[in-house]
């Protein structure tokens, strides 16, 4: 796929989508014998979903985004259908349809969210699916994701690779800009100041590339530099300051 057939299609080739599909390619080829588990993590706005997806589309992972309830049954449930296979009705059909279509397989699978089932029971049946198919298995989380599963010592000395997301760079920004900006050249002034703001987080610098081309739109223009952004602001990702007390007399619609 060319870079510009891959921009337009939402998937830049990012440096932390690279560090994934690394992980995902040395757990496949791995030694006989060798534990497949893999712990991708990360702050938010960092790109961990994204490189999920490129995984999915381009390297046949199995992604599945996994939530805070359901319990175990729900999320072998969520992990058969995003096998493509029609979920049975027991606990027990769940995870022999799992075990046995990754077995056959061998298909990547990316437990996203991973945080949010940090059971025992949920964990243990993760790791008893992996032993069985031996199929390669990903969790995905927040910057503590790892110490988090130092709690269950068979889980984490089966990990074979940590790979931790890094903030967003210069290079990735060039990628990002093709999709979200793209048709708008950016004076390399205004690129480091937006770089700066976005403070790593490559949703941060999504969004600003963005408001970048709609700025562009809104005044009819080609390119973009620092005097023609000075009215504007950037996203940062943080919340907005408290604002002062209204009076009451301006509340109610009164000059003061």
């Amino acid at each position: 796929m060319t870079e510009e057939s891959t921009a337009h299609n939402g998937i830049a080739p990012l440096a932390n989508v690279a560090r994934l599909a690394q992980m995902i390619k040395r757990l496949q080829s791995r030694e006989y014998g060798l534990p497949g588990l893999g712990c991708c993590y990360g702050r938010a706005g960092l790109g961990k979903t994204t490189a999920a997806i490129y995984a999915t589309n381009s390297l046949n992972a199995c992604h599945v985004e996994v939530m805070p309830i359901g319990g175990v049954k729900g999320m072998l449930s969520m992990i058969v259908t995003e096998l493509g296979l029609k979920p049975g009705r027991t606990t027990e059909a769940l995870f022999t349809q799992a075990a046995q279509h990754l077995a056959q397989t061998q298909r990547v699978l990316i437990i996203d969210e991973a945080d949010a089932i940090l059971k025992d029971k949920c964990i243990e049946i993760l790791r008893r699916l992996h032993d069985i198919s031996n199929a390669p298995l990903i969790f995905m989380g927040e910057e503590q994701l790892p110490q988090k599963l130092c709690k269950w010592d068979r889980v984490h000395s089966r990990v074979l690779s940590w790979v931790g997301m890094e903030e967003a760079t210069s290079v990735d920004l060039d990628h990002l800009a093709k999709i979200y900006a793209r048709g708008v050249t950016i004076a390399p002034q205004l690129k480091a100041a937006l770089l700066t703001a976005s403070r790593g987080s490559l949703r941060n610098m999504s969004t600003n590339l963005a408001h970048v081309r709609e700025v562009a739109s809104r005044r009819g223009v080609s390119s973009l530099g620092m005097d023609e952004w000075k009215t504007e602001s950037f996203h940062t990702g943080e919340a907005p300051a408290p604002r002062g007390l209204v009076s009451r007399s301006h509340r109610r619609g009164f000059a003061a």
